[in-house]
């Protein structure tokens, strides 16, 4: 029996640090719309922009960040001494101004991606509140600090975010069931809240066998059948990603001829006019990014969820680079690593032939594919419909 939205209200509040939380909020947000739902968003930093391009109506609330040096490595010291007050302030204010945004919309349910300030306005509101989370456990570097401020600050954070999280009526995980899960170490869900963790499945927007104009793409960037095409989907917050584009740029256009690499430096203002440059092309904004996941041999990326997650259900490898001191990329490309689905390279080791033999052997190492073809096609690119329906038991019956 299809599920009825129709006069419902629905209020989403994703993270604004990226594009992927409120990425993989939108295509739920569609489905909700389809159904009858009247959809509005929250969010801050770039996604405000981009969930305006989606044609959703969104309200701007204060920005939470975190202090990066001048290579893109997270600076934990910087953003504990220097931030720590700061962002306890800015967070008061964002359920402050949460809860007038919310009041003022009228939802049925509050649905939070990875946002404790959303999961607190709804909460305190007294509304349903759905939380779409894949870092339950925030994983402190244990480089940056000594031992007793890592011991002070991750059990003053998990014993918050524990209760935050734990407010929630449902928690969704967009991912693999276990032994395919790849936020896996994130995952460190105390047994209180264990009734309310959902497994929902990886929230995929279009499977690949609905692309189309792969060929087109592979033929734009002056691919041919021989060649290798290389996705390289450089995401994340602009100070993180401007220094690996800077350093990524001469590498690969001095790749040879036979291996092609576009570039998107995931900017909604920049255009998508595309600049070739040796076996380069860059395009600051892929408005399809699927078509580029389908023509591609194989992608290089950060080590965000959702993008690991898109390479791996359409059957591409991956060489990641995860932002430096970022704990939970580490994790996902570990993981994503320990499963056969990628390579994983520290920035700094970044380099032409280092590029070149990885991309040799993920592409030509069978073994891959085999994997990929064995993962999907056990279907658990369900997620929309999981976390529809998850939302749609909290509305008031």
């Amino acid at each position: 029996m299809p599920l009825d939205l129709d006069g419902s209200r629905i209020y989403m509040g994703p993270c604004g640090i990226g594009l992927g939380h409120v990425g993989r909020t939108i295509p739920v947000a569609r489905e909700l719309k389809r159904l009858g739902a009247e959809v509005m968003f929250s969010t801050y930093l770039e996604a405000v922009e981009f969930v305006r391009r989606q044609g959703f109506p969104v309200v701007r609330s204060p920005a939470i960040s975190l202090v990066s040096d001048s290579t893109g490595r997270i600076d934990l010291k910087a953003t504990v001494l220097n931030r720590g007050v700061y962002t306890l302030a800015t967070l008061v204010k964002q359920i402050k101004a949460e809860m007038e945004y919310i009041k003022s919309f009228g939802p049925d349910v509050v649905v939070s991606d990875s946002r404790l300030s959303t999961v607190a306005a709804g909460k305190l509101l007294g509304l349903p509140v759905a939380l779409i989370l894949n870092q339950f456990r925030l994983m402190v570097p244990t480089a940056e600090l000594n031992q007793n401020l890592i011991r002070i600050i991750d059990g003053g954070i998990m014993t918050v975010l524990s209760g935050g999280w734990g407010s929630s009526d449902v928690i969704i995980i967009p991912d693999f069931p276990r032994p395919y899960t790849i936020c896996l170490d994130s995952l460190r869900i105390p047994r209180l809240y264990q009734d309310r963790v959902r497994m929902g499945g990886f929230i995929l927007e279009r499977k690949p066998e609905e692309v189309r104009g792969s060929e087109r793409v592979r033929a734009e960037m002056g691919a041919s059948e021989t060649d290798k095409l290389i996705y390289a989907a450089i995401s994340g917050p602009r100070q993180e990603k401007v220094p690996l584009i800077r350093m990524l740029k001469p590498i690969f256009e001095d790749f040879p001829e036979d291996v092609k690499v576009v570039m998107s430096t995931g900017d909604p203002e920049g255009g998508s006019e595309p600049v070739t440059s040796g076996s380069l092309t860059v395009i600051p904004w892929v408005e399809d990014r699927y078509r580029y996941l389908e023509a591609a041999d194989a992608i290089i990326c950060r080590g965000g969820h959702n993008t690991i997650m898109q390479s791996i259900c359409y059957g591409k490898p991956s060489i990641i680079i995860p932002t430096p001191n970022h704990t939970e990329q580490y994790a996902n490309a570990r993981r994503a690593k320990e499963l056969g689905f990628a390579e994983a390279i520290h920035q700094d080791d970044v380099g032409r032939e280092k590029f070149l033999s990885l991309i040799e052997m993920l592409t030509l190492n069978p073994e891959y594919e085999e994997r990929f073809g064995k993962i999907n096609a056990m279907g658990f690119t369900d997620g929309i419909e999981n976390t529809v329906e998850a939302i749609h038991e909290l509305l008031p019956k």
